[in-house]
């Protein structure tokens, strides 16, 4: 197989959204591709109000506040006009983190020798979920070995998983991983060194959320049943640090 096709297996997206994060997804990627960006997820969920979730990075996995500011400026009117959500929701723009996402077959071999999550569908020999450590992925991106700790005895500590089916697959944050992310200049990650070298969390409010120049522009403002009560920020992990967030309504656009 010539080096081109490979090279395009392995850039491709193997986690597809499905739904409205789909229609997200469409809208925004080759935009973002345009700019020098790779989109790295969608997530769509509706719990206090409806919050869209976009991580991207640069082919690199750096992601600066400027980077965010430059995808937040692009996707905002794309997704005005577009209105693949159909109704008021949260915008967040952020860095994947650093137990990131893996979506590319680049990215289980960048980080090869880490621990991961996979989780397949449909299942391999009855089995779709799998935690251990990442071996490098075969020249065409067809499968992945995974070495699994603490097998039983008579079954194989190491599988081959078809990226085919891959359904989610993410690094697992170690001490290990922080640091070699670190030393690497990956994606920020002020928070997990803060935790890190303290051995207490880092601040909640440590980065707050870059807010001002993403709210949309228009006649009209964002009804108040859309606006959040408090800063929005990207679930559990404190490893994303770039992020932006920003109210839309669609009536705002009338």
């Amino acid at each position: 197989m010539s080096s081109e096709i490979e090279a395009d297996l392995s850039e491709k997206r193997l986690v597809r959204e499905t739904g409205v994060a789909a229609r997200v997804a469409q809208a925004i990627e080759g935009p973002l591709q345009g700019l020098g960006f790779r989109l790295v997820r969608v997530k769509v969920n509706n719990i206090n109000g409806c919050t869209v979730q976009i991580m991207a990075e640069r082919p690199d996995g750096s992601f600066t506040i400027t980077d965010c500011e430059a995808v937040s400026r692009t996707i905002s009117p794309l997704l005005d006009v577009d209105d693949p959500v159909g109704g008021a929701y949260n915008l967040e723009v952020s860095s994947p983190g650093i137990d990131r996402p893996l979506v590319r077959v680049s990215d289980f071999a960048r980080w090869v020798g880490y621990e991961a999550k996979v989780e397949l569908s449909p299942p391999l020999d009855g089995r779709k979920r799998f935690r251990g450590i990442l071996c490098a992925p075969d020249p065409v991106g067809l499968t992945v070995p995974i070495d699994l700790p603490d097998v039983k005895e008579g079954l194989p500590s190491r599988i081959d998983l078809p990226l085919k089916d891959l359904a989610e697959a993410h690094l697992v944050l170690t001490d290990e991983l922080i640091r070699e992310s670190l030393r690497r200049g990956g994606p920020p990650a002020d928070d997990e060194a803060d935790e890190a070298e303290d051995g207490e969390p880092a601040e909640e409010d440590a980065t707050p959320p870059a807010r001002g120049p993403f709210r949309p522009q228009g006649p009209k403002k964002a009804s108040p049943a859309a606006k959040p009560k408090h800063p929005v920020r990207t679930g559990p992990k404190k490893a994303v640090v770039t992020k932006a967030s920003r109210i839309k309504d669609r009536d705002s656009l009338h």
